[in-house]
């Protein structure tokens, strides 16, 4: 279980030769060219225009800054998760998942963890290898802060996401404080060169 990005990692080339994982060939330090950092905001909460998905949102905006995050609300793929039939769009949406560079993991605390619907999605979800990710739960009681590490950010690291930084606990009531509370956050995250 690796935290940073080497050897065997398709975001470089050893050797410098051959496309990387985004088509484009390697320079000579073996580190292809980066025309932008893709981002990409997973929202695992069942209710449309939720919390979860204005924080992740936010979060997104603090970490990092000057990017366009593509975001996947899993409320607009929930029908198609259990369906036997296929779904392009929700081929496409684990497409997305699985080839950020950057990925926000956000659901809202259910039991004490995330939501199924997220699990059921990233059960689809074949590998997160070469994917670095930030695991976000919203709360409503401080009790649960535990929980993005206890159980977010072992599935993320199970999926073999690179999970750098401790994840984000929010609490419903420290909403008004939003930004301040990122902006502290933000400043803890240390992600690996890679990724910018």
């Amino acid at each position: 279980m690796s935290e940073g990005h080497g050897v065997g990692d398709d975001r470089t080339v050893a050797n410098g030769d051959g496309p990387s994982r985004n088509g484009l060939a390697a320079g000579s330090d073996g580190v292809p060219p980066r025309l932008g950092t893709r981002v990409v905001v997973l929202v695992g909460n069942p209710r449309p225009e939720s919390r979860t998905h204005t924080v992740a949102a936010r979060t997104a905006r603090a970490i990092a800054p000057g990017t366009t995050p593509e975001t996947v609300d899993l409320t607009e793929l929930a029908d198609r998760l259990f369906s036997r039939a296929p779904s392009p769009r929700l081929d496409d949406a684990v497409t997305k998942v699985a080839s950020a560079d950057l990925l926000i993991v956000a659901s809202p605390t259910y039991k004490g963890t995330y939501t199924g619907l997220l699990k059921a999605f990233l059960d689809r979800v074949p590998s997160l290898s070469g994917v670095t990710a930030l695991p976000l739960l919203v709360m409503g009681s401080p009790r649960h802060a535990l929980a993005v590490e206890v159980h977010l950010r072992p599935l993320l690291v199970e999926l073999g996401a690179s999970v750098p930084t401790p994840g984000l606990a929010v609490v419903e009531a420290d909403l008004g404080r939003l930004d301040e509370i990122l902006a502290e956050w933000a400043a803890t995250v240390r992600l690996p060169e890679a990724v910018w």
